[in-house]
């Protein structure tokens, strides 16, 4: 069943009616495809309003470290070691830089994810972070 089908009459359907007012309306059923941008959409919302209560008070960045493309295939012949290494040197620039007091003074948390694909779908590997504006003091008080 095409994934437009969903939250359409083809899929098929049921009626809700309030119990105090009595007042129906007809919801159809979904194709529960965690793709489909109609069915998942409540439950995006669901999942990123729960994690509103998770994040610091500061602002957030995204940042993304990369490679040239002429190593490429040299990191496709040693993944295991050269994707390691990406996270690790990007993930000392960012502790290093946040730490300097010229910067941000703080040590910070981030998260980082590899992706190992570009948009147009050709090998590219890099490193995707999302970093707070923000992190403890050196003392750890503030």
């Amino acid at each position: 069943m095409p994934s437009h089908a969903a939250g359409t009459a083809a899929l098929g359907g049921h009626r809700d009616r309030c119990t105090r007012c009595g007042y129906e309306a007809i919801s159809y059923n979904s194709c529960r495809n965690r793709h489909c941008p109609k069915c998942q959409t409540n439950a995006r919302e669901k999942w990123l309003a729960a994690r509103q209560h998770e994040l610091l008070p500061v602002s957030y960045y995204h940042l993304v470290f990369s490679v040239p493309h002429t190593l490429v295939p040299l990191i496709w012949q040693n993944k295991k070691l050269l994707f390691k290494l990406l996270f690790e040197a990007s993930a000392a620039m960012l502790l290093e830089i946040a730490a300097d007091p010229k910067h941000l003074g703080a040590e910070i948390g981030f998260l980082s994810v590899l992706h190992t694909w570009g948009q147009t779908l050709q090998r590219h590997p890099h490193v995707h972070c999302v970093v707070p504006g923000g992190g403890f003091s050196p003392d750890r008080r503030q």
